[in-house]
């Protein structure tokens, strides 16, 4: 398999883990919100709701985009390849430098999910919210450290091409 198609299809795979999550998140955000019906599970409910949207989303996008991007970077390199660094490598150190954004705010939620946790004894809701972040945070750090390892490969591939 090419370096190309190997790149854009782990990437499609993963945003199949990131739908996954964004539905099971939702799925458990249902269940605390209409079947527990208690403070900690409603604050649980809002933090793994909204990321899920985010999962979904993000997901969504890069399934149905990847086939495109696996043609047009394959066709770039058979006809094209100088356009491999005007165009897909800048592409590519954005991706990159994004990843080091990324980690830094998934930190700062986990780190944000932790403290609400913490500090809020008495406020269940809060300390649910907390929970929740904390939870999600870890798991989007997670799939991006994953992510990001792929993109480096990628990208020491396409600066080889040159």
């Amino acid at each position: 398999m090419d370096q190309v198609s190997k790149y854009f299809n782990a990437e499609k795979n993963e945003s199949i883990l990131f739908i996954i999550a964004g539905i099971l998140a939702l799925v458990v955000a249902a269940y605390f919100l209409v079947k527990l019906k208690q403070p900690y599970y409603n604050g649980f409910s809002y933090a793994l709701a909204a990321v899920a949207l985010i999962q979904l989303t993000v997901g969504a996008s890069v399934y149905f985009r990847s086939p495109k991007d696996i043609a047009m970077v394959n066709e770039i390199i058979k006809t094209e390849k100088q356009k491999i660094a005007a165009e897909e490598i800048p592409r590519m150190n954005t991706v990159m430098k994004n990843f080091s954004l990324y980690r830094r705010i998934e930190i700062a939620l986990m780190i944000t999910g932790l403290a609400l946790f913490l500090y809020f004894k008495q406020a269940e809701v809060w300390k649910g919210l907390g929970t929740g972040v904390f939870i999600q945070a870890a798991i989007m750090l997670v799939l991006d450290f994953f992510a990001e390892s792929r993109g480096k490969t990628y990208l020491d591939f396409l600066q080889k091409l040159n």
